[in-house]
């Protein structure tokens, strides 16, 4: 129902919108024949990487799926208990997991995106994973393992401080950062594709929330960091990839 006492749109969101209607866009790289960016930004081979399991093997206790909706919260306490390298596989595969590449122009994966355009890259800052050491870490979606970032041994604090000193991101086993590379969607949808990418945000982070509840973990979403600190620190430029969203993990008290 109109409220005429509500404050209408304005601002930098209210030109968001406008900017990014249907219909008002110029043709995309796709129309055009472009070629699509590439399905993973590329990593340095010399990095250490850690296996995972494979998602077939990994096994994780039945949950009722109307309890993991309706039991749904955010979870800012955890214990000290680590997590498994194999309930770390789960998270990943669960929030990013590649079922299949398609011809190298797309992939089809766990979560929904649009346009199977899949923007996100996951960093990962561990703080307790039985036989990974403590660090950021990258997981690589197309062959399922994690690739080394950093084991700078002030990396938590480092994380915790661009997301405004929220006490979480310290006490948590894990915590994700997502990243989005704009790029992959705007090929297809033009500037349209910066909504796209946040609705995306939100389908990846439910998908942990309810993955989360079959390892006995809680989880906390968080949208509140510095921006220009966070992409420094993972060292990306803020345009061509920007942080779009993190969320801490742990098992529950």
């Amino acid at each position: 129902m109109f409220n005429p006492g509500a404050r209408s749109l304005s601002g930098a969101g209210r030109e968001f919108m406008q900017r990014t209607e249907y219909g008002t866009q110029p043709p995309s790289d796709q129309m055009l024949g472009r070629p699509p960016p590439p399905l993973e930004v590329p990593y340095t081979k010399a990095k250490t990487v850690v296996p995972l399991p494979a998602p077939d093997d990994i096994a994780i206790p039945d949950v009722d799926l109307r309890d993991a909706i309706e039991q749904r919260e955010s979870v800012r306490n955890y214990t000290t208990e680590p997590l498994t390298l194999a309930e770390t596989a789960f998270l990943l595969w669960c929030t990013q997991g590649v079922r299949q590449a398609v011809d190298g122009t797309f992939t089809l994966r766990t979560v929904p995106s649009a346009g199977a355009r899949h923007a996100f890259e996951t960093y990962l800052l561990v703080n307790r994973v039985e036989n990974v050491p403590p660090g950021l870490y990258r997981y690589l979606a197309l062959e399922h393992r994690l690739a080394e970032e950093s084991r700078d041994p002030g990396i938590a604090q480092l994380v915790t401080a661009g997301c405004l000193n929220q006490p979480h991101i310290l006490e948590s086993a894990v915590t994700f950062l997502w990243t989005a590379v704009p790029d992959r969607m705007t090929w297809r949808y033009g500037e349209r594709g910066y909504r796209y990418m946040h609705l995306d945000a939100g389908h990846v982070c439910q998908n942990l929330y309810l993955a989360a509840s079959g390892v006995g973990c809680g989880v906390c979403a968080i949208a509140a960091f510095d921006d220009a600190a966070m992409n420094r620190l993972l060292g990306i430029d803020g345009e061509r990839q920007f942080l779009i969203y993190v969320a801490a993990v742990g098992k529950k008290p």
